[in-house]
C-alpha cells in the first residue's frame, strides 16, 4: 500500500479510501465486515463513512455496522483512520441537521455512541452552512477537539471560496482548520479543477474525491452492457450521461485496452496522478470489488496516455487555454 500525508497534517493515510456508503444497502454487515478485514490485509487504513449513511437515510446504521466491527477487538480501531460527516438530517426536528453548535455536538456524540469509539480522527462537514457564522462552527469544533472527541476537521462538497472563508476564519482564531476537501471529481467531472483543487493546494488541503468512476459510467459500462451484465451505468443519471458521452466513452474503453488495463482501474490512476489528490473514495460492494481497486496504484499512465484523456475528457476551461484558477479572466 501507498501512504500519503492528508493535506499537510502530519496524519499519513493511505492512497485509497474505503467508502462506506454500501453497507448496510447494497452489502451485508457479514459482508461489510469482511470488506474492512480486508482492507486492513491489504494496507487501507482511512475509512471514511457518514452518520447519514444506512437503510434509510440519517439511520445510522453504516456507523453502527462499523462500530461493531471495532467491537470484535484487535487493533481495528488503532490501525483505521477513521472519517465521519456532519451536517445532513439525522431527524425531524429543527436543529437535527446543519452546521449549529447544538447539532454538531449532538451529531458528534451520537456519532460516537454508533461508532463505539472515544473519537473520531476526521470529522467532515458534509457540506456548506450558508446560514451559520464560522465562528460559531469553529467555536464548536474547538470545543470537541479540547474534549479529546475530534483530531481533524474537513469539508466535502463546498465551493474554492468556502474553503477560503473556512480558512480564513481559523486562522483568525489560530487554528489549524480544514486539512481535506471531499469532492466530487472524475474524468468526465473536472469542475473542481477551475477553483476547489487551486483553493486546496493554496491553502493545504488534500483532495479526497468521491464519485471516481462517476457512478460506474467509466468502469467500463459499455463493455459490460454488451457481455450481457447488468453494470451500475446502465440507469438512472449514469445511462444519460452514457447517452449524452458514448462516443468518448466508447474511445475510452478502447484506449484502456489498448493499454492492457481495465477501465475502472485506469480512471482511479489518473485521479491518483493529479497534483493534490490525497486519494480516491472506493466503495466496493464485494471483497473481490476491492482487491480489483489495488491495481490501480501500480498503474504509471504516460505523457501520450494522459494527453488521450484529456482529449476525451477535456478539462473545464471557461476562456480558453488559461489554466484555472485564472480561467475566467481575460
Amino acid at each position: 500500500m501507498q501512504y500519503t500525508h492528508l493535506g499537510r497534517s502530519g496524519l499519513k493515510v493511505s492512497r485509497l479510501v474505503l467508502g462506506t456508503m454500501n453497507f448496510g444497502p447494497q452489502a451485508s454487515e457479514t459482508e461489510s465486515h469482511a470488506i474492512m478485514d480486508r482492507a486492513h490485509e491489504h494496507g487501507i487504513n482511512f475509512f471514511d463513512t457518514a452518520d447519514v449513511y444506512g437503510l434509510t437515510p440519517g439511520d445510522g446504521v453504516t456507523e453502527e455496522i462499523i462500530g461493531r466491527w471495532f467491537a470484535t477487538g484487535g487493533a481495528r480501531r488503532d490501525a483505521t483512520v477513521l472519517a465521519t460527516k456532519v451536517y445532513l438530517p439525522t431527524g425531524d426536528g429543527p436543529n437535527e441537521s446543519f452546521l449549529s453548535a447544538l447539532h454538531i455536538r449532538r451529531a458528534c456524540e451520537a456519532s460516537l455512541r454508533r461508532l463505539r469509539t472515544d473519537h473520531i480522527d476526521l470529522y467532515q462537514m458534509h457540506h456548506i452552512d450558508r446560514n451559520t457564522p464560522w465562528e460559531e462552527v469553529w467555536e464548536a469544533f474547538s470545543v470537541l477537539r479540547q474534549q479529546g472527541k475530534v483530531l481533524y476537521f474537513g469539508s466535502s462538497n463546498f465551493a474554492g471560496w468556502h474553503i477560503a472563508q473556512a480558512q480564513e476564519a481559523a486562522r483568525s482564531r489560530h487554528l489549524l482548520g480544514l486539512v481535506c476537501e471531499q469532492s466530487r471529481y472524475n474524468l468526465m467531472t473536472r469542475w473542481a479543477e477551475l477553483e476547489v483543487l487551486p483553493a486546496a493546494r493554496a491553502y493545504g488541503l488534500g483532495v479526497i474525491p468521491w464519485g471516481p468512476l462517476n457512478g460506474g459510467v467509466l468502469g467500463g459500462v459499455l463493455r459490460k452492457q454488451r457481455e450481457g451484465g447488468a453494470p451500475r451505468g446502465g440507469s438512472g443519471r449514469a445511462a444519460l450521461a452514457v447517452a449524452e458521452h458514448r462516443q468518448a466513452i466508447e474511445e475510452y474503453e478502447k484506449l484502456c485496452a489498448g493499454i492492457g488495463e481495465d477501465p475502472a482501474h485506469v480512471g482511479l490512476a489518473w485521479l491518483l496522478a493529479q497534483d493534490g489528490v490525497t486519494g480516491p473514495v472506493i466503495g466496493p460492494r464485494t471483497t473481490e470489488h476491492l482487491d480489483g481497486s489495488l491495481r490501480a496504484l501500480q498503474i504509471r499512465l504516460d505523457d501520450h496516455t494522459l494527453a488521450e484523456l484529456d482529449r476525451l475528457f477535456p478539462p473545464p476551461a471557461p476562456n480558453g487555454a488559461k489554466p484555472a484558477p485564472e480561467a475566467y479572466a481575460w
